[in-house]
């Protein structure tokens, strides 16, 4: 295998994790593990009493959907208290932890997965109590999952717990501890556990969130670790996987909005911008307080717009006006109030603008606006996230680049070099030192762009000449 081969095998692989990880985002976050075990003669909460734990559970994970994390926890609080032998509270309690640990980090949003930028080297440090909290709870979970099912081994609620946990597991490693090999290790534990959750209760759809995942993802596989899985038994299909998510999308219990995450993210890397356009959307109009869904939103219409940007002009005129008025509508109170020399409302005040920033520089780039993308960035920069005002200041130093403006840009370069080196930052910036940041001649046709040598910046229009 040569360089070329080796580094797209990488890239492949490092896309199949990057979807189990966002899976498990979804899947594990306890939204629909509760869903009654037809058919087995377990005793289960839903039995003894299920008003009250379903309750609990669809007011915390609506709170959570909306980012309010400490109502969130307060709600599995109360539910692992009421029911202190099933395994929801201290799985939930696992996943708001985590969610909440991603969305600090700014890395909540799905595209982020999708570029080889994240599976870089990084000295990033995770706070070691977060670590042994989150281990705690889900071990926890995980036990109290295994003593129902030795209590019943057809107890498919259970067994489905215990999947649950493992694709926890498995989105914790890969995003918070960077360990994708564990990742792509417990995420098969899970799909496996599901599998076996399908058997005992075939109309139990929210389990094939997960097996609809893993189709997709073992179809994107490079040619030699492909042969192996169908060697040992599987075989994937993109299409049934798509199929698949859509039908729990439509048909789950608790499960429905997870899988439209999973379908909005995934639809985009099938370049289908539209569906994903119309996912976001309407995730948007059920839970207004997550500005995450409006991003998500922008991004489809950037993205379809440079599909349409050659053939269609006016179309993709308009596709970017709307992108754009929806990050000028997030951060209008900011500008507003700055403007008038007043304080931010406490709604305001919780939306962390240096994501909307950096993710309004990205969508300006994407739109060949590469000045007012280098200020987005800048703007970013200022007062975040340590970790994204580093990447900030590589993009605006990318974005200067693409503007002309050299001089400018190997000041912002030489600014990453003296920041924590987060992801692949020193080695771009040590890059751009060597030479400027340049668009590419031509861009590559959609159908070009689903190649397996273009899983990071596709759609992006972006390189180096």
């Amino acid at each position: 295998m040569n360089n070329r081969q080796t580094k797209v095998t990488r890239r492949r692989l490092r896309l199949a994790t990057a979807i189990l990880m966002l899976a498990s985002l979804f899947l594990s976050d306890g939204h629909h593990v509760v869903a009654a075990a037809q058919g087995t003669k377990a005793a289960t909460v839903v039995e003894n009493d299920r008003a009250r734990f379903d309750a609990l559970r669809a007011e915390g994970f609506e709170s959570l959907y909306n980012l309010d994390y400490e109502e969130a926890r307060r709600r599995f609080r109360d539910l692992t208290r009421s029911f202190p032998d099933h395994p929801a509270g201290p799985q939930f309690l696992a996943a708001s932890l985590w969610v909440q640990t991603l969305n600090e980090s700014r890395r909540l949003q799905a595209s982020l997965y999708n570029t080889d930028s994240f599976y870089a080297k990084t000295e990033e440090k995770t706070d070691p109590k977060l670590i042994a909290e989150f281990r705690e709870l889900t071990g926890q979970a995980k036990r109290l999952a295994e003593a129902r099912l030795k209590r019943d081994a057809k107890d498919a609620e259970a067994l489905y717990f215990l999947g649950a946990v493992e694709g926890l597991r498995a989105a914790f490693a890969a995003a918070v501890e960077r360990s994708f090999i564990s990742a792509l290790r417990d995420g098969q534990n899970s799909v496996e556990h599901h599998r076996e959750v399908l058997k005992l209760d075939p109309t139990f759809h929210d389990a094939e969130i997960s097996i609809g995942t893993y189709d997709y993802v073992v179809a994107t596989l490079p040619l030699p670790v492909k042969i192996l899985a169908t060697v040992g038994g599987v075989r994937g299909s993109r299409k049934r996987g798509l199929e698949t998510l859509a039908r729990v999308a439509r048909e789950g219990k608790w499960a429905k909005d997870d899988a439209k995450v999973l379908l909005m993210g995934l639809l985009k890397r099938e370049e289908r911008y539209t569906d994903a356009l119309q996912l976001a959307r309407d995730l948007a109009a059920k839970y207004p307080r997550n500005y995450l869904f409006k991003l998500e939103a922008a991004d489809a219409l950037v993205a379809q717009a440079a599909v349409e940007r050659q053939t269609a002009p006016t179309v993709a005129a308009n596709a970017e006006r709307k992108a754009f008025a929806i990050f000028d509508a997030l951060l209008q109170p900011e500008r507003t109030t700055k403007a008038r020399g007043v304080a931010n409302s406490p709604a305001t005040s919780l939306r962390p603008r240096d994501l909307i920033h950096f993710t309004y520089g990205e969508a300006l780039l994407t739109a060949g606006q590469t000045e007012r993308a280098a200020r987005e960035f800048l703007l970013a920069a200022a007062g975040a996230e340590p970790g994204l005002a580093t990447m900030a200041r590589l993009r605006a130093a990318q974005a200067l680049d693409l503007a002309g403006q050299r001089r400018e840009a190997i000041v912002h370069y030489t600014g990453v070099l003296t920041r924590p080196n987060v992801y692949d930052s020193h080695q771009e910036a040590k890059r751009g030192l060597r030479e400027p940041y340049r668009k590419p001649a031509t861009v590559a046709a959609p159908n070009q762009r689903n190649n397996a040598n273009n899983v990071s910046d596709a759609g992006r229009g972006e390189t180096r000449q």
